[in-house]
């Protein structure tokens, strides 16, 4: 097995050459191993939390006459981009699914070290620029939320007919789908971060 293709560290010291075939093959199903239930673990939670995620931001997004400003579409569309991310890291982490069966599977031919890593690189960076665009997703919206309380006038509540002035329920929804993105992103980053660790021991 030539050095790109092993997924192990190429510069592991084994006492003989008999060795180290039943060494790479070990540590290389560990790395299958960490491959399959990281890439499970974080395609259900992701998925889940992606659907949920999916289902409150189209519920935000049909409810125009809750609009108070364009802060608020900003604030759907940094969502909508965070759960784009989130896709993206869904499939990802079926991906690795995918290559852990390379891995346990004796005549199939294991990825490459080098594109392992890509692929692990690639859903880390995601999920990174995914919980950036959500945070600023929730951070507009949470100013907006703030500025409606320190502007409420409680004289106006019932002789009101506008409702976009006062917190409304298009607010909690962008809110609870920001959560639930991060949430989706930080275990998505943790599964990864936890396969790249395992790569290279």
């Amino acid at each position: 097995m030539t050095k790109d293709s092993d997924i192990t560290p190429y510069s592991d010291r084994v006492s003989s050459s008999s060795a180290a075939p039943a060494s790479k093959s070990a540590r290389m199903r560990k790395v299958g191993n960490a491959l399959k239930w990281a890439g499970l673990a974080g395609f259900w939670a992701q998925l889940v939390l992606g659907v949920v995620s999916t289902v409150t931001l189209a519920l935000a997004i049909v409810n125009q006459t809750e609009r108070s400003s364009a802060g608020i579409g900003f604030s759907l569309f940094c969502a909508v981009c965070g759960l784009i991310c989130l896709v993206v890291g869904i499939c990802i982490n079926f991906r690795y699914g995918k290559m852990a069966d390379k891995f346990a599977r004796p005549n199939s031919v294991p990825p490459k070290k080098s594109t392992t890593i890509k692929m692990v690189q690639i859903a880390i960076v995601t999920s990174i620029i995914g919980t950036i665009v959500t945070i600023l997703s929730g951070e507009t919206i949470t100013g907006i939320v703030l500025s409606k309380t320190l502007a409420f006038d409680p004289a106006k509540v019932f002789g009101s007919k506008n409702n976009t002035e006062f917190v409304n329920s298009l607010d909690v929804f962008i809110i609870q789908a920001c959560f639930s993105i991060i949430f989706a992103h930080c275990v998505g980053l943790v599964s990864s971060l936890w396969i790249y660790s395992q790569i290279d021991k």
